[in-house]
């Protein structure tokens, strides 16, 4: 663990109970006397020495803090046509860890429609990542109620098409990408966008909604 979310980050004295006093001192074995690293989501890094503590809580005072704003290098923004929620908390650490700064998802015509998206769980899913790896900010979690909503907003989005003709490049500065459901795209949805628009990962395997997504994320950021 880099540090520890808390929302109070930066008062000059914190008292930690429930699941932050829990996963500090029974799961990772911090002591009275050691300092710990803390944001509240910000570019800031508080340290706290560790006062006082006994099995349920435990006191912490401000030592130091320093702006450390740790981003990826470039930006990548993904619309994703909505899949199993359970299948997007599956790779939500890895895209968090590997720095996509933006998820927005949206029903596409083979999407399927009858699950919901738990924000509140993936929310505490990005800070438990970030937390892990040290990422200032998690990323930005949104849902609109369409495609056509979406090319709206961002007009310059690219559409993953499994085509080998032109490869997604590496590492641009940014990147706006839709990715499909299990099912793929409609022909009329393939066909709101130009040639140019539409890139591949130069793979003849088809790969599943969230390995794409994980693929992607490692072609851009990695």
């Amino acid at each position: 663990m880099q540090y520890l979310y808390h929302p109070d980050a930066g008062a000059t004295s914190l008292r930690l109970t429930g699941d932050s006093h829990r996963y500090l001192f029974k799961v990772r074995r911090h002591r009275m006397g050691e300092s710990i690293h803390l944001r509240s989501g910000d570019d800031i890094l508080y340290t706290y020495a560790i006062d006082a503590l006994d099995k349920k809580t435990a006191h912490l005072t401000l030592t130091d803090q320093t702006s450390l704003p740790i981003h990826a290098a470039h930006t990548l923004h993904i619309g994703w046509c909505q899949i199993d929620p359970k299948n997007i908390e599956k790779v939500l650490p890895i895209l968090n860890e590997m720095g996509v700064a933006r998820l927005t998802f949206f029903p596409c015509a083979r999407s399927q429609h009858h699950f919901r998206l738990d924000h509140d769980r993936m929310t505490k899913i990005l800070q438990n990542s970030s937390q892990q790896c040290g990422r200032t900010r998690p990323m930005i979690l949104e849902e609109v109620e369409s495609m056509a909503t979406f090319l709206s907003a961002y007009p310059q989005a690219k559409l993953l098409h499994f085509s080998k003709d032109k490869p997604l490049p590496c590492a641009q500065e940014d990147t706006i990408l839709i990715l499909g459901p299990e099912g793929g795209f409609t022909e009329a949805e393939i066909a709101r966008f130009t040639p140019e628009q539409i890139v591949g990962l130069g793979t003849p395997m088809i790969l599943r909604s969230e390995s794409a997504a994980v693929a992607v994320a490692a072609r851009v950021l990695v």
